[in-house]
C-alpha cells in the first residue's frame, strides 16, 4: 500500500481504511510504519509529506456544494477539473503562491464547488504548469508529496448519482495524471462496491492503476494478531494474555508498543480458551470457543474485518463487568457475555452503516420481524414501494445490491440469509434450528 506506485486501496466496509489513512496523515506514524512495512521502495519518512485531499473540511466541497456543481454540469471531465482544482489547493504550501495566474483559484472560499471551478477555467496552463515545476523540485531535493483520498462514500450525501460521478471522476483524473508526476503521488482509499461499480470501466490507464490495486482483506491470522495487539496496550491484559502456555510470539516494537507473531490463526486457541474456557457451553455441541467469535462477526461474503471483533471483546467485557459469569481459575469472560454482545455490535454494526447508506433504517423498518432463511419474493415484497429508495428502485436490484455488499446472503438452496453481524441490527430473527450453509 505504502510503495509509491499504488494508487488505489480498495476494502470492504471496516476493513482499516479510515484507520490507516489517520495513522499515516493525522497520527504521525509514517515513521514507525514504514520500519515494520519493509517496503523497498518507500521513501525514508524524512523525505515524506502526507496530505488530504479529501476530506479538507472547511477548506473543501461540501455535498450540497458538489451536488449542485455535478447537476450543472453534467461532466465527468467537468468533475475531474473540480479535482484537479482541489489538489492545487491541498498544495497550496508547497507551490508559488505568488502566481497570479493562480492566485484566485487559491483564494476562492473552499465550500463553493462552482467558485472553484470558475476561478480554474480563467488560470489555463497555470495549475499544470505549478504542479509540473513542483513534481520537478521534488525530485530534485529526492522528496515525495503523498495526498491522500478517504471517506469518499459519504461524497453526494444520500445522492448515489453524485457520488458516483464524483469517484468515477477521481479516479479517472489520477489515471490520467499519476505517470505525468513521480513524486506527487495519490493513494485513494476507496470501499469495495464502490470499485466494483465506478472505478473499473475507462481506457488503458484506468486499467493499469486498477491492475496495481491494493486490497485489504483480512485473514483469520491477522485478525487474531490485531485482537491481541489491541489486547496488548493495556498492561494487566498484556500480562495476563501472554500468560500460561502459548503460541504466541511477542515483541517490542518503537512507538508501537507489543506486536504479537502467529504462524497461524489457531495458534490463538490457547489465549480465547484461557479467556473463555474450550467451549461455548456446557460442551464441544455448543462450540468451540477459539472459532466463534470469527464465525459471528463475519458478513455475507464470510469476510471479517477488525471493527466489529474487536467490539465483540469490548462489549462482551463490559456485560461482564457489570454481571459477573466468570468466576473461579483464570477465566475472565463467560461465553454467556460473547452470546450477548453480538447482538450489541450489530445493532453498532448497523447504527454506524447510516453515515456509508443512508437508507439502512427505512430497510431495517422494512425489515423488522421478518425470519430468515426466507424466499427471495418474501424479502422483495417487504422493500417494493420505497418513497425515496436507495441505489436501485427495483426490488430485485436492490437485493442483489444488499447481497453485493454482505448485509445479505444467498444461501445454497437459494432462500436469502442474514449474517450475525446484521441479523439484531436489522430486527431480523432467525428460524430456530435452522443450519447455516
Amino acid at each position: 500500500m505504502l510503495d509509491p506506485d499504488v494508487v488505489l486501496i480498495v476494502g470492504p466496509r471496516g476493513s482499516g481504511k479510515t484507520e490507516i489513512f489517520r495513522a499515516l496523515t493525522d497520527a504521525n506514524l509514517l515513521e514507525a510504519i514504514s520500519a515494520e512495512a519493509a517496503v523497498p521502495r518507500l521513501p525514508a519518512p524524512a523525505e515524506t509529506t502526507w496530505l488530504k485531499g479529501f476530506p479538507l473540511g472547511r477548506e473543501g466541497f461540501d455535498t450540497g456544494s458538489l451536488r449542485r456543481f455535478i447537476d450543472q454540469h453534467q461532466s465527468i471531465d467537468a468533475v475531474q477539473d473540480l479535482w484537479f482544482a482541489y489538489l492545487l489547493r491541498s498544495l497550496r504550501e508547497h507551490i508559488n503562491q505568488q502566481d497570479p495566474s493562480i492566485e484566485a483559484l487559491l483564494g476562492a472560499p473552499g465550500g463553493a464547488a462552482g467558485d472553484v471551478y470558475g476561478a480554474w477555467m480563467t488560470s489555463q496552463d497555470a495549475p499544470l504548469l505549478a504542479l509540473d515545476r513542483l513534481d520537478e523540485r521534488l525530485e530534485r531535493e529526492n522528496r515525495y508529496v503523498f495526498v491522500g483520498y478517504d471517506e469518499l462514500d459519504v461524497l453526494g450525501g444520500s445522492d448515489w448519482k453524485a457520488m458516483a460521478d464524483a469517484v468515477r471522476g477521481l479516479v479517472a483524473f489520477w489515471a490520467a495524471y499519476a505517470r505525468r508526476w513521480r513524486r506527487i503521488r495519490p493513494k485513494v482509499f476507496l470501499r469495495s462496491d464502490l470499485f466494483d461499480r465506478f472505478a473499473t470501466s475507462g481506457g488503458a490507464d484506468l486499467a493499469k492503476l486498477a491492475a496495481g490495486r491494493v486490497e485489504l482483506n483480512w485473514s483469520d491470522r491477522q485478525l487474531y494478531e490485531m485482537l491481541l495487539r489491541r489486547m496488548a496496550t493495556s498492561d494487566k491484559l498484556a500480562n495476563y494474555i501472554r500468560g500460561g502456555q502459548t503460541k504466541v510470539r511477542w515483541r517490542e516494537v518503537d512507538r508501537l508498543g507489543l506486536v504479537p507473531t502467529l504462524d497461524r490463526w489457531t495458534d490463538a486457541r490457547s489465549v480465547i480458551e484461557r479467556m473463555v474456557g474450550p467451549y461455548m457451553g456446557a460442551n464441544r455441541q455448543k462450540g468451540l470457543s477459539y472459532r466463534w467469535p470469527l464465525a459471528h462477526v463475519r458478513d455475507g461474503h464470510d469476510r471479517a474485518v477488525p471493527r466489529p471483533l474487536v467490539r465483540l471483546f469490548e462489549e462482551a467485557a463490559g456485560i461482564e463487568a457489570s454481571s459477573p459469569n466468570a468466576v473461579g481459575g483464570m477465566r475472565i469472560l463467560h461465553p454467556i457475555s460473547l452470546r450477548k454482545a453480538i447482538d450489541r455490535v450489530s445493532s453498532e454494526h448497523v447504527e454506524h452503516a447510516r453515515d456509508e447508506w443512508k437508507w439502512i433504517d427505512e430497510l431495517k423498518s422494512r425489515l423488522q420481524g421478518i425470519l430468515v432463511p426466507v424466499e427471495p419474493k418474501e424479502v422483495e415484497k417487504a422493500i417494493v414501494g420505497w418513497p425515496e429508495p436507495p441505489p436501485f428502485a427495483e426490488p430485485r436490484d436492490l437485493l442483489d445490491y444488499l447481497i453485493e455488499v454482505g448485509i445479505l446472503r444467498k444461501r445454497s438452496d437459494d432462500r436469502i440469509d442474514a449474517p450475525d453481524l446484521f441479523l439484531y441490527g436489522l430486527g431480523l430473527k432467525r428460524r430456530g434450528g435452522v443450519r447455516r450453509v
